[in-house]
């Protein structure tokens, strides 16, 4: 039988991507990457900046925790070899061709402000193009270290060909659950905490594969039981108020820090409040969304081409009404957030029609859905 909580979280998690880009692009706490904020910190607040810290702690680790859960239901149903053969269409494919036939638009919109300075004075267009191509990665990231991961869990699972772990896994209580987030903390002390310019070190930040092989790992290993899941909806209230209030304090003391920074991700806090919020998410949706709909079976099968597609509208959008308008900044968040969730379906079924684009941008090789 198919879990509808677990689609409906991880289409559910997708949006919240979209939203947190939103934010993320207009931020001016630091945080690298966007346009930059409507004023300097501290003299311009951007209390809207506050999605930021809600949201990045706990949801790219969660979209690993599920990716783990599914790993572990597909390879149950599915050869190993016929299993990672589909995962390298669907993430590697879309995670290097991809940029080549859709997202060097993107990166055409992260190098403007170079292009402008004068750094590709005098290259070749053919450079550009393959410069514009990579540094339009922005979300592929997440599909590049899950395909990496994938091919680290078919060597973990040759070393527990009796599932002997995976059983042994099963048998956690709520306590040992809640304490496996002493791994979570362990996974962020891996990131460089003074990161040297010039070298890898900012991009082995960016991925952070380490740090996020731990939750797709607990996702196969740990929450793929049926009885553990049942044990984290039996206490999906105190798992959240337990979150919220971790949230809160975390927030309330360090708003204002770039929160994507390794000292602030390495926090025990910060590790604390992510790792609740993962617990209380899954657990909040198994117990009360265990259901289907229309719109939810659509974003079951549309939101990974959403997410693919999403940020080229945050990136266009977002860059030409700050720098050709005079918009006041709340229409602005206001017309990305309407812009990033019509469009960016809209672009997906285009785009998915399209069969050679449909297997560039998104891995899909079927034909079209009705």
């Amino acid at each position: 039988m198919r879990k509808h909580w677990i689609d409906n979280l991880r289409w559910a998690t997708v949006l919240l991507v979209l939203f947190y880009h939103v934010f993320y692009f207009y931020n001016n706490k630091g945080v690298f990457g966007g346009i930059g904020g409507f004023g300097e910190y501290p003299q311009c607040p951007q209390y809207q900046d506050v999605v930021m810290y809600i949201l990045y702690p706990f949801f790219m680790p969660l979209l690993f925790l599920l990716a783990g859960i599914s790993a572990r239901y597909a390879l149950q149903k599915y050869p190993a070899k016929e299993w990672f053969k589909a995962r390298t269409r669907k993430l590697l494919v879309p995670g290097t061709i991809g940029l080549l036939v859709f997202h060097w638009m993107v990166g055409y919109f992260n190098t403007v402000v170079a292009e402008r300075q004068g750094v590709f004075e005098g290259v070749p267009g053919v450079v550009k193009y393959f410069i514009m191509a990579f540094s339009g990665t922005g979300p592929l990231w997440f599909v590049q270290v899950l395909w990496l991961l994938c091919l680290v869990l078919l060597a973990v699972r040759a070393l527990d060909r009796k599932d002997r772990l995976w059983t042994w896994c099963g048998k956690a209580n709520l306590v040992w659950i809640i304490l496996l987030g002493v791994l979570f903390w362990l996974g962020e002390q891996t990131l460089v905490k003074n990161p040297r310019p010039a070298t890898l070190d900012g991009l082995l930040n960016l991925y952070k594969p380490i740090f996020y092989l731990i939750p797709f790992l607990l996702g196969y290993f740990v929450f793929s039981h049926d009885e553990v899941q049942e044990k984290l909806g039996k206490a999906w209230i105190p798992l959240m108020a337990c979150a919220v209030v971790a949230g809160g304090i975390l927030i309330g003391t360090t708003f204002g820090q770039d929160n994507t920074s390794p000292q602030y991700l390495g926090s025990p806090l910060n590790c604390i409040y992510g790792w609740l919020m993962c617990l209380a998410m899954m657990a909040w949706f198994q117990a009360k969304f265990d259901c289907t709909s229309p719109f939810s079976a659509y974003m079951t099968k549309s939101s990974y081409g959403i997410y693919i597609v999403h940020y080229l509208v945050i990136a266009s959008l977002g860059y030409m009404m700050k720098t050709y308008t005079q918009l006041p900044p709340w229409s602005m968040y206001v017309i990305l957030a309407v812009a990033v969730f019509t469009l960016s379906p809209l672009i997906y079924e285009l785009l998915h029609r399209i069969p050679f684009v449909r297997w560039a941008v998104f891995g899909e090789s079927r034909k079209n859905r009705s």
